[in-house]
């Protein structure tokens, strides 16, 4: 008898320990294809967003959702307007070439800017500028359609504040080359300038630049044609009312055809970690609808679920509770939980769950933040949190954002957390 109950107990230990090795399996798969090179970073050059959003919807018939459309296509289409970089991106300093995304990066808002051979660099160093009146001066220096290498322009956002995405609205037509030291941030500009602005590594530079060759061609499309992916399991006892799992599936895509932005945990893990619960709940309903969201857009300024909240393909007062998750590729130290001191009673029901099963090392509380898709949904009045994982690595909008630098750490263990919180929130059997 004891060894049968010890085998047992053994049994059901391997079992638990397969099923979530199974589970991370295949939430892994689903990051390493979203984040593959053939969905070119899933932005706007070679349609990487819309291979993903197929895939997305392929998933979603795969697992039996329902669609909101009459026609049972999960999209919802809408337009925004997008600077893209669709050809291959050449910088030359003095004899050094430098390789894209990794010596240097284009500012997105850049105008293209062509020479047919090496223009000169005039030196400026802008250690000086401390106020709006030195900043002035130097600016009258500037010749439009020259080239300029500028020292010390962290001052322009320090004295200045001038931020990354709007600091190109001041400088005339032209290549301007900013020396960086450490990690560099891309991003998504819906806009264009006169300006060409180039931040590239110090140590990839010479020591004294003096001409540049420089082949960038910016296109920008007003009217860029996206869309959201949404689907839904019906509640079995009240489908009007929905629990609501979303993420951004989109990622910066390329900037030329040599720099990919894989964007694997930022945000193909969220992305992954709602299709998994998509699969779990067509197999699980529960008494009330569960919804998921996975939004385009976002990386450009919250555009995806900015358009839904205004056109909404159920109501938004219907929305019991959202839980936004990005960047949860990692959660080794735990996950930050924003907006929950706004929502204490679904932080108190999550924290009560993990600290009776032991999920997660720690859930933090942030309080609200604009820097991702749940703020369009709270300032609308929905209750709503963003959940993000407190990994170990740096990489965050780079080239170096690749699915094998994710260690799913914990990754089972959210799944499993939102699982337990959405039969809690709804009185449901899991």
């Amino acid at each position: 008898m004891y060894r049968s109950i010890v085998a047992s107990i053994v049994f059901l230990f391997l079992f638990s320990q397969s099923n979530a090795q199974n589970e991370k399996r295949w939430i892994k798969h689903q990051i390493v294809t979203l984040s593959g090179s053939n969905m070119h970073g899933r932005g706007y050059v070679n349609k990487g967003g819309e291979h993903a959003a197929n895939y997305i919807a392929r998933n979603f018939a795969s697992f039996g959702l329902s669609a909101f459309g009459k026609d049972s296509q999960y999209k919802q289409p809408y337009t925004m307007s997008i600077n893209t970089f669709p050809r291959e991106i050449l910088l030359k300093v003095n004899r050094n070439v430098l390789v894209p995304g990794t010596d240097f990066l284009v500012h997105a808002a850049s105008s293209s800017f062509i020479t047919d051979g090496k223009i000169k660099l005039h030196r400026l160093n802008l250690k000086k500028v401390k106020d709006s009146a030195s900043w002035a001066e130097v600016k009258s220096t500037f010749t439009p359609g020259e080239g300029y290498f500028l020292k010390n322009a962290d001052t322009l956002n320090k004295y200045m504040k001038f931020s990354l995405r709007g600091i190109a609205k001041e400088f005339p037509s032209g290549l301007f080359i900013i020396p960086v030291h450490g990690k560099m941030t891309w991003f998504a500009c819906t806009d264009t300038t006169a300006a060409t602005i180039v931040y590239a590594q110090d140590s990839a530079l010479p020591r004294r630049p003096r001409k540049a060759a420089a082949n960038i061609v910016a296109k920008f499309i007003p009217a860029f044609r996206n869309q959201n992916v949404i689907g839904y399991v019906p509640g079995t006892e009240q489908p009007d009312s929905f629990i609501v799992f979303s993420a951004h599936y989109d990622h910066l895509g390329q900037m030329g055809s040599n720099a990919i932005f894989p964007g694997a945990h930022d945000n193909a893990s969220g992305t992954s970690l709602v299709l998994y619960l998509a699969k779990y709940f067509s197999e699980h309903p529960q008494r009330y609808s569960v919804a998921f969201m996975l939004f385009s857009g976002e990386e450009a300024g919250l555009l995806g679920s900015e358009y839904y909240v205004n056109h909404p393909v159920f109501p938004l007062s219907q929305i019991r509770f959202l839980v936004n998750l990005d960047m949860t590729g990692d959660a080794t130290n735990g996950i930050t939980m924003v907006n929950a001191p706004q929502n204490e009673h679904e932080y108190n029901i999550m924290a009560k769950i993990n600290a009776e099963r032991g999920y997660l090392p720690e859930i933090k509380k942030r309080d609200q933040t604009r820097n991702s898709d749940h703020y369009s949904f709270c300032d609308k009045g929905v209750h709503g949190v963003f959940i993000y994982g407190n990994g170990t690595k740096p990489y965050y909008h780079d080239v170096f954002d690749v699915a094998k630098e994710i260690s799913l750490e914990h990754i089972d263990d959210l799944a499993k957390l939102l699982i337990d919180f959405t039969a809690e929130e709804s009185g449901s059997k899991k």
